[in-house]
């Protein structure tokens, strides 16, 4: 038994209404169960209303798997609870005393729960047998159309989840979005493994000495290559002599300095994902594009995304992944699947963000876009798949990843929709 389910069974009703009795005997009507407190601090039900033995009380509900946790808790020395009106528990093992000496009444809720609801409850909650994740089993069972109404949900908490970081380099940019954006797409060129010293080198300039070096290639790749500290090598390449000096230059002239910036990792990566690529693609797009945010917000379409993001390399990096060792020829394009990720991480969430600053709906505009997109291929993906869940687009792989980090993970069950479905019966 938990806390968590006991709030689950209160908030939700989940208990035999008709004849309630305090733990004295006392007649007990519920009008309002109160407003769940999702703090860490405080009772955890406020506003609730009832009417216990003909008398009306408005207050706060405390839930307790037992009455004596009061006391484990020190709530008795914390003012937050001077206004309970209702001690909410599975066992009643004491009284517990206000201040003024007089009995909190207490609910003892295994009297009033159906035993359908516990059986279903230990199925899902308390299994232990080495599941994947706790409903499993039960998870084919559940329709479509359940499903991907949660989809739909979870899809937009997963964007309410990144604006937390576009919002952070919003302020730290002083509401410069061509800023944000920057540094938001640097750091998803840098993917996970580099994707922190991508942003740390995007935060060691200002940007408005990135879009100086920008109408010039050699300039806005010596400034990426230069902070990244990947000229620092004895590559005696023409092409390298030419960005060392350049980045001399820049750093005299902007008094750029290097502290601060993450070391960049090419261990266990694929050439085509190696740091020293992805700057050169990265310094292309901006050479390409000096106006890049205000195109990202008025493209609307994923074949005009395709076709912006359609730049490819030459020149020096026809025939190289690093600065110090030639490789076979290859022209170094950004692949579909490439985009795809820009456009969930960077695209898709900045247009969410900018949209709600202007207090315009964009839902639709990103729910349009985000259906164009191919799911992404991972071990959650494979498994909910393999579980018959419907994943068609990058909006259905990105609502399971959000259940499975921050609801199987959690094992937040009563707070998922195909839990909350599933203890009631399905």
């Amino acid at each position: 038994m938990t806390e968590d389910f006991l709030q689950y069974l209160w908030k939700y009703k989940k208990l035999e209404l008709t004849d309630l009795k305090t733990t004295k005997g006392e007649e007990l009507i519920l009008q309002q169960v109160g407003l769940h407190n999702t703090r860490q601090s405080g009772p955890d039900f406020f506003n609730a209303r009832l009417i216990i033995k003909e008398q009306k009380w408005a207050g706060n509900v405390e839930v307790h798997i037992k009455s004596s946790d009061w006391y484990v808790h020190n709530h008795e020395c914390d003012p937050m609870y001077d206004n309970v009106i209702l001690h909410v528990v599975w066992e009643d093992d004491m009284d517990i005393y206000r201040k003024d000496n007089s009995i909190i009444p207490t609910l003892q809720l295994k009297d009033y729960i159906d035993q359908k609801v516990l059986i279903r409850y230990k199925k899902i909650i308390q299994t232990n047998n080495g599941q994947w994740i706790k409903c499993d089993k039960q998870l084919p069972t559940v329709s479509d159309f359940m499903i991907t109404n949660w989809q739909e949900r979870l899809f937009v908490e997963r964007l309410e989840k990144k604006s937390i970081l576009i919002l952070e380099l919003l302020k730290n940019s002083e509401n410069n979005w061509e800023a944000v954006f920057f540094k938001l797409l640097a750091k998803n060129f840098g993917l996970q493994i580099n994707g922190e010293a991508f942003l740390s080198l995007a935060n060691s300039v200002d940007f408005s000495i990135v879009r100086k070096c920008a109408n010039r290639l050699s300039n806005i790749e010596a400034l990426f290559f230069g902070q990244a500290g990947l000229l620092e090598n004895d590559s005696e390449e023409e092409y390298v002599q030419i960005l060392r000096r350049e980045y001399l230059f820049l750093q005299n002239k902007f008094k750029i300095k290097r502290e601060g910036v993450l070391p960049f990792h090419f261990f266990r990566l694929r050439p085509a994902n190696f740091p020293t690529i992805r700057l050169a693609q990265l310094a292309m797009l901006y050479f390409r594009n000096h106006h890049f945010f205000d195109t990202v917000i008025r493209v609307q379409t994923i074949k005009e995304f395709y076709d912006f993001f359609n730049v490819s390399l030459n020149g020096f990096w026809q025939n190289h992944y690093t600065f110090e060792k030639k490789s076979k020829s290859k022209t170094k394009r950004l692949t579909k699947s490439f985009v795809d990720l820009l456009l969930i991480n960077t695209i898709i969430p900045i247009k969410f963000v900018y949209a709600k600053s202007l207090g315009k709906p964009s839902e639709e505009e990103v729910f349009k876009l985000i259906s164009q997109v191919s799911y992404e291929k991972n071990r959650i993906i494979d498994n909910f798949i393999a579980l018959k869940v419907p994943v068609e687009n990058a909006m259905h792989s990105q609502a399971m990843i959000q259940l499975k980090t921050m609801y199987c993970d959690q094992k937040a069950c009563l707070k998922c929709a195909i839990g909350n479905y599933l203890l009631n019966g399905g």
